[in-house]
């Protein structure tokens, strides 16, 4: 790597990068040197707060350029960012704040309501910094009236730069503990692969407090090509985005181009693009060839995880691969292997978790030892995706080892829901699985036992999950049972809950359509 940290990384674009664009919002371009002074101007505010190396700070702002540049203020300063979901509700927002141990909390001003709600069940975090788009907030003031020029400090690659929490195989989220070095090393690799350089134009759709639109960043910044960030995605106006703004390249997640497809078709709109690839995670075989004939250009698949950055990839060159399911192929600083439940490598065809050993790599669970040690054995990082590897190389997903439901390119952890709808008085117990759904992957069903003297209800229990879960956490489909079947630890059988139903949506209350399916 050339550079040991994300401020160095910053500060060398910007000496060779200028007055090019780095960020571009709403049709306002910020450029590498304005960008830089920002960052300034931001690192030094915060250092006069107190923050410093190694302080936690939530963040939790909408997309534009406030996020982006708060990310590499903490970055310059050695400190640590905990990006929050800003769909997160009450119950979502004092667990991430408590469990990480936010010293300060960094939020857009029309996130105060929730903040006020559960401040005084934060002991951990000394002050809000509020910022609001008229840059009337004291904050805002304090960093218009900073320095341009901030002395920058050393710090080493394998500093700690996010925790980045994640819903992982079982229980609540886990704080994915991430490196500058872990930053540089997937940005190097999008860069890389988009070839980045002053002629490419880079576009993110996703919100910031997920990891894509970070290393999107990183690679520009290594590449020296413009970042347009979108407000959110939006199936309606996204081809006129790319358009507009002349993007060659793009990564998606795999829910994305369903709605997309959802558009009616219109040929100036769908191919008066100059997009060269799109690179997608969870690319629906039965769709990929579709996706290229209507937009007219290669989609190819990527494989990762917040733990471990990128794994797998399909060469840009490999139309091959299209429709075939293939995940792609190790990226050279990866090892994969495909073991059974003893731990033995299974032959080539044969079913078995991937596991994953490498650059880029997370440290570890953020306070969660024991997290850390079932997923991280002997180096290898244990992803709990069921893969097949074909003779070619290529390996091809198959199913989750344990309880999680993958909703539209979220992670969403069954304890955590279930956790929250036993607050409610009504239930005597609840299991939340997946239910499959061609346009998000998966919808979310909750099978609740009523407490007796209590009606079963639905939009009571409904209503009570909204207030307490981000939106794409809340079921969608709630069954009600008398019982449920259990092991002799009293856990539920959820694989017997579930057993000879071919479609889990009977028997359900859609809470979508408001319907008895």
């Amino acid at each position: 790597m050339r550079w040991n940290n994300i401020g160095q990384l910053l500060e060398d674009a910007s000496l060779r990068f200028g007055e090019y664009p780095l960020l571009v919002f709403e049709g306002q371009p910020l450029s590498f040197t304005q960008v830089n002074q920002r960052v300034n101007q931001m690192a030094c505010t915060l250092q006069s707060l107190g923050i410093g190396q190694g302080q936690r700070v939530g963040v939790m702002l909408p997309n534009g350029f406030d996020f982006p540049i708060a990310w590499f203020a903490l970055a310059r300063l050695g400190a640590v960012i905990v990006p929050i979901n800003i769909n997160y509700h009450d119950h979502d927002l004092s667990y991430t704040l408590n469990d990480s141990q936010a010293s300060f909390f960094l939020l857009h001003e029309q996130y105060q309501p929730q903040w006020q709600r559960v401040r005084d069940h934060i002991p951990s975090v000394k002050q809000a910094l509020i910022i609001d788009d008229a840059g009337s907030s004291v904050f805002c003031q304090q960093i218009a009236q900073a320095p341009l020029t901030f002395d920058s400090q050393e710090i080493e690659p394998d500093t700690l730069l996010n925790i980045q929490y994640t819903s992982g195989t079982t229980g609540f989220p886990k704080g994915c503990m991430l490196t500058h070095e872990y930053w540089l090393r997937i940005g190097q690799i999008a860069a890389d692969y988009f070839e980045l350089d002053h002629d490419q134009v880079n576009l993110t759709a996703q919100p910031f407090y997920y990891m894509d639109p970070q290393w999107n960043t990183i690679a520009c910044l290594i590449g020296g090509s413009p970042l347009v960030i979108l407000p959110r995605f939006s199936p309606s106006h996204f081809w006129q985005a790319v358009i507009e703004h002349n993007v060659t390249v793009l990564y998606l997640i795999g829910s994305m181009p369903f709605f997309l497809l959802k558009q009616d078709e219109q040929p100036a709109l769908d191919r008066g693009h100059k997009l060269r690839v799109v690179l997608c995670s969870g690319i629906h075989p039965k769709f990929h060839a579709e996706f290229e004939r209507r937009w007219g250009v290669p989609w190819r698949e990527a494989y990762g995880m917040t733990e471990t950055g990128v794994d797998l990839i399909v060469p840009r060159e490999d139309a091959e691969s299209v429709g075939s399911g293939a995940m792609g192929r190790p990226i050279t600083s990866k090892q994969v292997r495909v073991i059974d439940a003893a731990g033995k490598d299974v032959e080539d065809g044969q079913l078995g978790e991937l596991i994953i050993q490498g650059q880029p790599m997370m440290l570890g669970y953020w306070n969660n030892p024991s997290a850390t040690a079932e997923t991280l054995v002997d180096g290898w990082l244990h992803t709990g995706d069921l893969v097949v590897k074909d003779e070619r190389g290529y390996y091809h997903w198959q199913a989750r080892l344990k309880d999680t439901i993958r909703r539209a390119g979220e992670n969403i952890a069954a304890a955590e829901v279930e956790s929250v709808l036993l607050e409610h008085p009504a239930v005597q117990a609840a299991a939340v699985v997946a239910v499959p759904d061609e346009l998000r992957g998966q919808e979310v069903k909750a099978y609740i036992v009523v407490r007796a003297g209590y009606e079963k209800n639905p939009l009571k229990i409904l209503e009570y999950a909204r207030q307490q879960l981000a939106y794409f956490k809340v079921p969608r489909y709630i069954e009600f049972v008398d019982d449920m079947p259990r092991t002799a630890s009293e856990r539920v059988e959820k694989h017997r809950l579930v057993a000879n139903k071919p479609d889990l949506r009977i028997g359900s209350y859609d809470t979508v359509d408001l319907v008895w399916r």
